[in-house]
């Protein structure tokens, strides 16, 4: 007999009643230290006490009006993401998955037009750009899109890092391309600084557009707002989701005036996507989360992680074979199946995310304290002790 919940999720035999901070309780009373965030969701830790004030706050005037009419807290958030950032304008969203498909429509209209339609859009392999029929074709991998054929056209994808298909790859006829400036679900993949700016150089040269999809390692994960920051460059459509709204429901794509310019009245839409709800929660964790000194703190955070993860791999060389990531966006690649270190650290009740690669992620809320830094840097010691047993 089918479950009530549709089994699309191997689930971990857990489940939660509360939080606080980067611990969660489980219903047997039992605690965990949560480096997974809700996969880079929870940004500011569980029931932060100033999320909770502005929904709180917000819910006692107003939830839903619908896009039909003006809504202020989305006008109040749109004017924070584009004071600090490269964009003009903002389309909200409930989630990352629906970004991307706004993205995608973006890019192509652009061209249309221009008078000069183009379909194209090249993505990268180790990929993840959400699970709807576009950003399954934009990924391409046999795990996300078996079964569910016909595709939908138009995507192509190159070999993470290969600079000479790169460059035979994108022509006067490419639309866009779609790149996760550190990839999250792929294993986390940082792209250098350097490539960012050659496919910026590249799409330039070509009339073609570049789209960002900052849904994991955006809001403040890498130490930068945004990661495609380090490298001095902007893109013409940017995804955003996850951290931005704390744990509420929130995406967004945010776009040049140019790149946006063929999405008119009537071109695109959302019931709920930037309700006041949503916005109201956005505009505070914005209003932490983009201040420099908080960047500053998740930057040192970072460092201090690394570092300990660092020591960790050379302790246990069975196990792990090197740390990635930037600021709280890490992963350890592991030489054990990732499945079983991630389950030995259940058993130190440690909550750490498998990627692609043989990686666990390492995605702590990003006002982790200190404290909690060298208590997870203790169990993942553990675990790791206990595999080599």
């Amino acid at each position: 007999m089918i479950p009530t919940v549709l089994p699309t999720y191997t689930r971990a035999p857990m489940a939660f009643v509360s939080g606080e901070g980067s611990w969660l309780t489980a219903e047997d009373g039992s605690r965990y230290l949560d480096l997974g965030a809700g996969i880079a969701v929870n940004a500011l830790g569980h029931a932060n006490p100033e999320l909770v004030a502005a929904l709180t706050e917000q819910a006692q005037k107003l939830w839903h009006v619908s896009n039909l009419y003006r809504i202020p807290e989305q006008e109040q958030l749109a004017e924070q993401l584009i004071d600090k950032t490269f964009a003009d304008t903002v389309f909200f969203t409930n989630s990352g998955t629906e970004a991307c498909e706004l993205a995608f429509k973006m890019a192509r209209k652009y061209h249309y037009d221009k008078g000069a339609p183009r379909s194209e859009i090249i993505a990268f392999e180790g990929a993840f750009h959400g699970r709807s029929t576009a950003a399954i074709a934009a990924s391409g991998a046999e795990k996300m899109v078996k079964g569910f054929g016909p595709l939908m056209p138009g995507f192509r994808q190159l070999p993470f890092g290969d600079h000479a298909a790169l460059n035979a790859s994108v022509t006067d006829q490419t639309c866009a391309v779609i790149i996760e400036p550190i990839q999250g679900e792929g294993g986390i993949r940082t792209l250098p600084d350097a490539c960012l700016k050659g496919l910026r150089d590249l799409c330039d040269q070509h009339g073609a557009l570049l789209i960002f999809d900052e849904v994991q390692c955006g809001m403040g994960r890498s130490g930068k707002l945004f990661a495609h920051e380090w490298a001095g460059i902007t893109p013409d459509i940017m995804m955003v989701a996850k951290g931005i709204g704390g744990g509420f429901p929130l995406g967004a794509v945010l776009a040049t005036e140019d790149a946006a310019s063929g999405m008119t009245a009537g071109t695109h839409g959302s019931t709920y996507g930037g309700n006041p709800l949503a916005c109201a929660v956005g505009a505070k964790v914005m209003e932490i989360v983009a201040d420099d000194a908080f960047l500053a703190e998740v930057g040192r955070k970072g460092a201090m992680f690394q570092q300990g993860l660092a020591s960790l791999v050379a302790r246990h060389p069975a196990v792990y074979e090197t740390v990635r990531g930037q600021g709280l966006i890490l992963g350890l690649k592991c030489k054990l199946p990732n499945t079983e270190v991630v389950k030995a650290n259940y058993a130190q009740h440690l909550l750490t995310v498998p990627a692609a690669d043989n990686v666990i992620r390492l995605l702590p809320a990003l006002n982790i304290l200190e404290a909690d830094i060298a208590e997870a840097l203790a169990r993942l010691d553990l675990a790791a002790t206990s595999l080599e047993a």
